[in-house]
């Protein structure tokens, strides 16, 4: 699929690395352990392309094992894949655990940039701390929610007014600001851009406003063209791969445990993330461009960021008829917000990618066959798509309003044999 994609898609790979913890009551299951929450365990290693945010690889472990174990071979390998498919530059996203600094300068040689966050040493924070006040400038960031919801005028905050009533200690933030330093790190040969973030925390225990506390994040980065800022932003973005996890638990039940050893649980993963790569893989073959090209690329965009419960009732789950009339098979898919033309949309472009197989191409040929010299058997019915029925994306439309669709469903032939 990949493939397939316009020049532009190829222009960055951005790879996320994270570890989760994939929790089991099973007193018998060989490989779990205990992890630092106390909790039986796993702890599958998950390197995603945020992309399409679909996982490129999954390495199930031990429960106890720390995060970064096997992540700098992981990334190796992610990286020549991406590279094998012909993206032109790549870059490493991952928090503190990730920041392997006996690595970080045959990445730079080879290459590939990163950002990936740095652990809070005293000595950095003193570093840090001791910056001129020039040196810093405020973090803008987006605004959450609409125009609209902005507009509404805010309703009570019944907790706070909880936590000033009984004296609690509440902690709000006031400001953030950035700033940027060169910093080697023991392991390194070279300094790379440190890139620091200062969030200053207002401290009040019920009515009294305490002595504002300041805590700094770092992040160490390779990409010298990019303001503090951009870097910060960049690396923040990073936790959307957090909601690929929540997927691979809840949507597809990929991250679980069902058999009883290390490499069975591990395959079992692999198998059922598939499925999420699946419904990546069908927003890159919808059609983006044509007469509503800005419309159609923001429905990929909203396929690709769709969850999976949502995605099986939006384009798996049609309500359809299923007729035999004669030595026919009909069926009609009923009208309706399911179907219609992103159903078609998704089978077209299908419908030309299995063209250039060959088992595909024989199929095509047995299908122009005279209707009389095939003698098939009801019970013998092959469930493809008559291949070129609709051939291309700027005839979905039209064809959808021909004569011989019956309104308000809309009627699909399947050929026999």
């Amino acid at each position: 699929m990949w493939a397939r994609q316009p020049e532009a898609f190829f222009a960055k790979a951005t790879i996320d690395f994270d570890g989760t913890y994939v929790a089991t009551d099973g007193e018998r299951r060989e490989g779990v352990d205990i992890n630092y929450k106390g909790e039986w365990s796993y702890h599958p290693l998950v390197a995603s392309l945020a992309n399409t945010r679909e996982p490129l690889e999954i390495e199930n472990r031990r429960g106890n094992r720390p995060s970064h174990e096997g992540a700098a071979e992981m990334a190796d390998r992610t990286i020549a894949l991406v590279r094998k498919a012909g993206f032109r530059s790549v870059l490493l996203r991952g928090d503190t655990a990730f920041s392997q600094s006996q690595h970080l300068d045959r990445w730079h040689e080879d290459g590939v940039e990163f950002i990936f966050g740095y652990a809070a040493n005293t000595p950095l924070v003193m570093q840090a701390a001791n910056l001129p006040n020039a040196s810093w400038t405020p973090l803008k960031r987006k605004k959450r929610g609409s125009g609209s919801e902005l507009q509404r005028s805010p309703r009570e905050n019944h907790r706070k007014a909880i936590v000033e009533e009984r004296g609690y200690k509440n902690l709000r933030l006031e400001r953030e600001d950035v700033a940027e330093m060169r910093y080697q790190p023991s392991a390194c040969s070279r300094e790379f851009r440190m890139v620091v973030l200062k969030k200053t925390i207002e401290v009040r225990r019920g009515q009294l406003e305490l002595e504002p506390e300041t805590v700094f994040f770092f992040y160490i980065t390779n990409r010298d063209a990019d303001s503090p800022s951009a870097v910060v932003l960049q690396a923040n973005q990073r936790c959307n791969q957090e909601n690929l996890l929540a997927q691979l638990k809840g949507g597809v039940h990929s991250l679980r445990a069902p058999v009883d050893t290390l490499v069975a649980n591990w395959a079992y993963m692999v198998m059922t993330a598939i499925a999420w790569s699946l419904k990546a893989w069908l927003a890159l073959v919808l059609p983006t461009k044509g007469r509503w090209s800005e419309r159609r690329e923001e429905e990929r965009d909203r396929v690709l960021k769709m969850e999976f419960r949502t995605f099986l009732n939006w384009m798996i789950r049609i309500p359809a008829q299923v007729l035999r009339t004669g030595r026919r098979t009909v069926v009609r898919f009923q009208a309706g917000r399911h179907c219609s033309q992103r159903c078609f949309a998704v089978r077209t472009p299908c419908a030309r990618c299995a063209a250039d197989d060959d088992r595909a191409e024989a199929l095509r040929e047995r299908t122009d066959e005279p209707r009389r010299t095939r003698r098939t058997r009801r019970s013998e019915v092959d469930w493809t798509i008559r291949p070129c029925r609709l051939a291309a994306e700027d005839e979905l439309v039209p064809a959808l309003r021909h004569t011989h669709l019956r309104s308000p469903a809309i009627r699909i032939r399947l050929f026999e044999g």
